[in-house]
């Protein structure tokens, strides 16, 4: 029975590059994916792109192209990325001129695009959007990116026209494993069960060094050997659908049934119907058996028909966020982090800077909870104060940072280490299109 490797080069946009390198050198792969994309980062790339047309892509990329291209040379491994982000055309221009500079012109280079459906939003105005279930055509003013998550198709497509890399926009995660093991198997795109198998493999995948080790290890409890040099994680996949993930030897981090659990939670909302672009992936009798050091064979998984629609993820200009933060320490820190809190709440009210939400937490006590939890805690030698205001303009949330930072000369004594910081909040609100609003596009540079 054919079997491929597929490894996992990276889980998010900005994840370290080391271990995709050694998984390409060492790993005797067929295929590395590098999943880079998050719910907002599109559209923040989409702002990017507003004002250098020719960028939007991952601001990792051209790095991570270096290196990737480099390992090419000694081993051919097909390469899938959504590094492409809101600009996947150029970003495989970009690694056209880099592949030809290294000596590597052979490679066929394919750009996946199709995603944007941003012209398109007048046709879903009436939309409910899931976050804020009001009508899509509420956010029209600051709306600036609408991307759909596609299927696997377009991969499929430009490994069949021999595609060596291929860049996509917004796809669904586990569509950059599930393309090559259609592509690569034939499997049928009705064909439910084999991509529910394809898409479990593909979800276990996509956060890379999560499913080795990565935000599982808890010291004392869950500990995981060399957090410091965790190997990223390859599968295993046959024609059939079995499956089985592991890693490299001679790297740290650990695959085993529990790490594969509980990346196979991640994100889950119900086991029984995990709705993809593909398929209803089917996850409720999967099972894991450990089968030797840092090998966990998973079965299991099935598939039903797909419910026919896309998701599609709108990116709007939300608001600014003036943030500052300060220290205080030793005798009595938590009450003048408290008096300092309450310094620069008046002096907000004092000055009528116009907040549509305020928080001050005291980092290490509330921050994460809330003061129901921090009841009784036990008093703290240090506190971080930060104080974070909601507004619709710059110069309001400049004023919290400000206030923030005047505390050095006009709150508590001992007040240290002040930071401030102004950003601009990019939001993103979700609707529901037919899946025949999308075709993929292959293009080669």
């Amino acid at each position: 029975m054919k079997t491929i490797r597929i490894g996992s080069g990276a889980g998010y946009g900005g994840d370290r590059i080391e271990p995709a390198i050694d998984l390409m050198e060492r790993g005797n792969l067929d295929y590395i994916i590098f999943e880079c994309l998050a719910e907002r980062t599109i559209a923040l790339a989409q702002l990017e792109k507003l004002s250098q047309p020719e960028r939007g892509y991952n601001p990792l990329f051209e790095y991570r192209m270096e290196k990737i291209l480099a390992a090419l040379k000694k081993h051919p491994v097909r390469v899938i990325t959504n590094m492409g982000a809101a600009n996947p055309l150029s970003a495989a221009r970009k690694a056209r001129r880099m592949a030809d500079q290294a000596g590597l012109s052979h490679l066929r280079i394919a750009a996946v695009t199709g995603d944007d459906v941003y012209p398109r939003l007048p046709e879903f105005w009436e939309q409910n959007t899931l976050e804020t279930g009001g009508p899509l055509k509420n956010l029209q003013a600051d709306l600036i990116s609408a991307n759909a998550y596609m299927g696997c198709a377009g991969i499929v497509q430009a490994l069949e026209q021999g595609a060596d890399i291929v860049i996509t926009g917004r796809v669904a995660d586990p569509a950059l494993v599930l393309g090559p093991l259609v592509f690569e198997f034939g499997w049928s795109m009705d064909d439910w069960d084999k991509l529910g198998k394809g898409t479990l493999a593909g979800h276990l995948l996509e956060c890379a060094g999560q499913v080795t080790g990565g935000y599982y290890c808890d010291p004392g409890i869950r500990d995981v050997p060399e957090l410091w040099n965790l190997g990223f994680p390859l599968a295993e996949v046959g024609e059939d659908g079995s499956l089985t993930i592991t890693k490299l030897p001679g790297t740290g981090g650990l695959v085993s049934e529990d790490t594969c659990k509980q990346q196979l939670i991640y994100e889950l909302q119900d086991p029984a119907r995990y709705y993809t672009p593909d398929c209803t992936a089917d996850f409720q009798h999967v099972s894991m058996q450990q089968d030797g050091p840092d090998r966990v064979r998973i079965s299991g998984a099935t598939g039903h028909p797909h419910n026919g629609k896309l998701k599609v993820s709108a990116g709007y200009q939300d608001c600014w966020i003036g943030e500052g933060q300060i220290s205080y320490g030793g005798h009595n820190a938590l009450a003048r982090a408290r008096l300092a809190g309450e310094v620069v709440r008046r002096r907000l009210e004092l000055t009528h800077c116009q907040l549509e939400e305020l928080r001050i937490d005291h980092m290490g006590i509330d921050s994460l909870y809330g003061p129901a939890l921090s009841q009784g805690a036990p008093v703290p030698v240090e506190v971080r104060l930060r104080v974070a205001g909601r507004t619709r303009c710059r110069e309001e949330a400049e004023k919290v940072a400000n206030e923030v930072e005047a505390l050095y000369t006009n709150g508590p004594a001992g007040g240290g280490g002040a930071v401030k910081s102004v950003r601009r909040i990019v939001s993103v609100a979700s609707i529901l299109i037919p899946r025949d609003t999308v075709t993929p596009q292959i293009t080669f540079c």
